[in-house]
Order: C-alpha cells, then sequence, then structure tokens
C-alpha cells in the first residue's frame, strides 16, 4: 500500500513538471543557491576543506615524487663512491631525499668523532679512554641518526593528518547539513499545509546536496592519505636500513683502526 502510495506520489511530480525540462536535467547550482543561510555554511565550509586538501595532495605528490626519486639517485652514488666524503660531496645537492639528509647529519657526526678520536690519540695512549670515546662517539651519531629520522619523517607526513581529519568529519559536517535542511523543509510543510511529493522534494534536494558536497570533499582525502602514508611508510624503511648499514660501515671502519689498519 505504502509504494502504492509513493508511486503515486512520483505520478503527481511528473506531471507537475513544466513542458520542455526534462527530470533528470539536475542543476547542481540553483540548488545551493536556494538552500538556507546554515546550509550554504556548511558547503562554504566543506568548499573549503576541500580546497585545502587538493592543494595537499598536489603539493604532496610533488615531494613525495622528488623525494623518491632522489633517495633512488642517492643510494646509486652512496654504494658506488670510494669513500664518504666522496659520497657526501656528490650528494650534497640532493636535498629533497630524506636519506641524503640522514646521511649529511651522520657524516658531520662522524668528522667530529674522528677530530675527537685524533686529539685523544695525539697524547697518550690508553686503550681503555680510546674505547670509551669510540663508544660514546658511535652512540652520539646513532642519536644524530635517529633524530635526522625523526626530522624527515615529520616532514614528510606534515599536513597528511589534515585529509584524514577531512575525511573523518566532511561527511557528518555534510550531514549535519543535510539534517538542518530536511526539518527547515518539514517545518516549511507544516507552515503550508500540504505535504505533496512535489512540495518535500525541492527542500529535500537542497538538503541532500549538503552530504553529496560532504562525501565529494572526504572521498578523495582518504584516498590521498591511505595513498602517502604508504608511501612514507617506504621512505621510513629505506631511512632505517640506511641508517643500520652506515652505523655498520662506521664501526667496521673504527674496528680496523682499533687494529692498527689505516682505510
Amino acid at each position: 500500500m505504502e509504494i502504492v502510495n509513493f508511486l503515486s506520489l512520483v505520478d503527481q511530480a511528473w506531471a507537475a513538471t513544466p513542458p520542455g525540462v526534462a527530470v533528470s536535467d539536475l542543476d547542481i547550482i540553483p540548488l545551493i543557491l536556494n538552500a538556507g543561510p546554515v546550509v550554504k555554511a556548511v558547503m562554504l565550509v566543506l568548499l573549503l576543506f576541500s580546497v585545502a586538501c587538493w592543494g595537499i595532495i598536489f603539493a604532496k605528490l610533488i615531494q613525495l615524487s622528488r623525494a623518491r626519486q632522489q633517495t633512488a639517485e642517492f643510494l646509486d652514488i652512496f654504494w658506488s663512491a670510494r669513500n664518504l666524503s666522496t659520497a657526501y660531496h656528490e650528494t650534497r645537492h640532493l636535498e629533497a631525499s630524506p636519506v641524503a639528509a640522514i646521511f649529511r647529519l651522520g657524516y658531520q657526526e662522524l668528522g667530529k668523532l674522528m677530530q675527537t678520536q685524533s686529539h685523544g690519540d695525539s697524547g697518550d695512549r690508553d686503550p681503555l679512554g680510546t674505547i670509551a670515546v669510540r663508544g660514546a662517539g658511535l652512540e652520539n651519531v646513532h642519536r644524530s641518526l635517529r633524530r635526522a629520522m625523526n626530522s624527515e619523517s615529520a616532514r614528510l607526513s606534515r599536513a597528511i593528518t589534515f585529509l584524514a581529519t577531512t575525511g573523518n568529519t566532511a561527511p557528518f559536517i555534510g550531514l549535519f547539513g543535510t539534517v538542518w535542511g530536511i526539518m527547515t523543509s518539514f517545518r516549511g510543510i507544516g507552515l503550508k499545509g500540504s505535504a505533496s511529493l512535489a512540495v518535500v522534494a525541492p527542500g529535500i534536494s537542497e538538503a541532500l546536496v549538503a552530504t553529496a558536497v560532504g562525501l565529494a570533499a572526504a572521498i578523495p582525502a582518504v584516498v590521498a592519505y591511505n595513498y602517502f602514508l604508504s608511501k612514507v611508510k617506504v621512505l621510513e624503511t629505506e631511512m632505517g636500513n640506511f641508517s643500520h648499514d652506515f652505523l655498520n660501515i662506521i664501526e667496521r671502519d673504527l674496528l680496523r683502526r682499533a687494529q692498527g689498519g689505516e682505510r
């Protein structure tokens, strides 16, 4: 019975459609302009969210693309270099690579360690003192690498959380606008005393635009957030692997020096 009544209302709305106007010709602009002030404010907020998200998306695409390309270039140069000094000077231009940034900071800390060790060796040689200096120096290098990793991870992840925030909140903001618009529509129905589909449909369609705008802002934000998060995790793995390899190289070099061999 309810289905029959609904179909009857649809037939009435169809009959009320002006000649020459197709029902499928849905123009969003008039719906937005005819919406209430609260719904308009909601859609304005969602529009700002969407614009900010697309700006972040394009900026992060460029940033992460450069980071991946320069990281690959850095690793090729590093593993083919004859020594750390050559690798340092040949990779100074790779400023977008997080792995290169970690290497530069670790290399600078290693230089301080070598200076400390050379000063210690210039006087009386105390094996226990030399071991202590090397151990403290390695710990300083390790801390520098860890600090650089945290800094680069924060730099790569900057503004990505806004995409997650938009993906989580935009549908609810749009739903708020829809609920408010439907409340306003039903209030107008009560004042007019008419409940036909021709009276109900325009107000509800205007209200549902807010939900559509919220979903339009949330869906790209969620997709981009998951994509960027996976790319950042790959770069973080590269940074962690390189940090371990770099520490192993330093330890082997210091061990050779301790045994009397020069690199």
